[in-house]
C-alpha cells in the first residue's frame, strides 16, 4: 500500500474520534442535530419503519456518550465509550433494529450492551429487553444509566454473551453488537421458532451484517451489508 494511501485511510477511520473537543451544546443545538440525524442519516438512507424512527427520536443519544463527544452525539459515526468499545453509528442502530421487525410482545436479547444506547432503542419497541456486557465497568454504567433514564423493561447482566441468557430463553429477537467469527450455537438454540437474529460476522477490518430466521429449528441467514464492529471477546475466541 502506498504510504499516502495508508495515511488517508487512518484519518478516515480515526478522525471522527478526535473531533469531540467542543462538548457544550444547548438543547436547541441537540434538537437540531437530532432532526438532522433523523431526516438525513436515517430517512435519507432508507429507514422507513415509523416505530423505529420514533424510537430513535425518543432516545437521548447524548446521554449515552462521553461528555467530551456530546457535540458529535447525533453525527452518523461511532464514538468511543471506554474499555476499547464504541457506541454504534445511528444509521447502523436503526438498520439492525428495523431488520428485526420488533413487536411490543417481543422478548429481545442483546449481546454487547456498551453504553446502553441500543438497549434503550429496543426498549421503546419491545416488551422485555435482556442485554449482556462482558466489561464490568460498562455493564455497571449501562445499568445505572438505563435505570436513571426510566427504561424499566431492560435487564443488564455482566457476563460472556456467548452463552446467552438461558434463564429467560427463548427470545423472539436476538441482536449482537460485537462481531464473532461465527454465530455462537447457544444463541441459535435460544432463538424462538420464527424468531430473528441479526449480527456482524467475521474477523478483521470489515464484517458481514447478516439476518437469520429460525424455521423448523434451523436458522437460515442472508447478508445485508458490510459493517465494521469491535470483535466479540470471551469464549468465542477459542471456540
Amino acid at each position: 500500500m502506498r504510504p499516502w494511501l495508508a495515511i488517508i485511510m487512518f484519518l478516515a477511520v480515526f478522525a471522527p474520534f478526535e473531533q469531540g473537543c467542543h462538548p457544550h451544546m444547548d438543547q436547541t443545538d441537540l434538537r437540531n442535530a437530532k432532526r438532522m440525524m433523523i431526516e438525513a442519516h436515517l430517512k435519507g438512507r432508507g429507514i422507513t419503519n415509523a416505530d423505529v424512527l420514533a424510537a430513535m427520536e425518543s432516545v437521548p443519544r447524548e446521554k449515552f456518550v462521553d461528555k467530551a463527544y456530546m457535540s458529535q452525539a447525533y453525527d452518523d459515526n461511532p464514538l468511543p465509550i471506554g474499555s476499547g468499545q464504541t457506541i454504534s453509528q445511528p444509521y447502523i442502530v436503526a438498520l439492525m433494529t428495523q431488520a428485526l421487525t420488533i413487536k411490543k410482545t417481543d422478548k429481545v436479547l442483546e449481546i454487547g450492551s456498551g453504553s446502553g444506547y441500543q438497549a434503550a432503542v429496543l426498549s421503546e419497541l419491545a416488551g422485555e429487553v435482556y442485554t449482556i456486557e462482558i466489561h464490568d465497568t460498562l455493564a455497571t454504567e449501562a445499568a445505572e444509566r438505563l435505570k436513571r433514564l426510566g427504561y424499566s423493561n431492560v435487564a443488564v447482566k455482566c457476563a460472556d454473551g456467548y452463552s446467552g441468557w438461558p434463564e429467560h430463553a427463548p427470545f423472539d429477537k436476538i441482536i449482537l453488537t460485537a462481531a464473532p467469527g461465527h454465530v455462537p450455537a447457544p444463541l441459535e438454540a435460544q432463538l424462538a421458532e420464527g424468531g430473528r437474529i441479526i449480527l456482524p460476522v467475521g474477523g478483521g477490518f470489515i464484517q458481514d451484517l447478516v439476518i437469520g430466521v429460525k424455521k423448523s429449528g434451523v436458522v437460515t441467514y442472508k447478508d445485508i451489508t458490510a459493517v465494521r464492529f469491535v470483535p466479540m471477546t470471551g469464549v468465542i475466541e477459542n471456540d
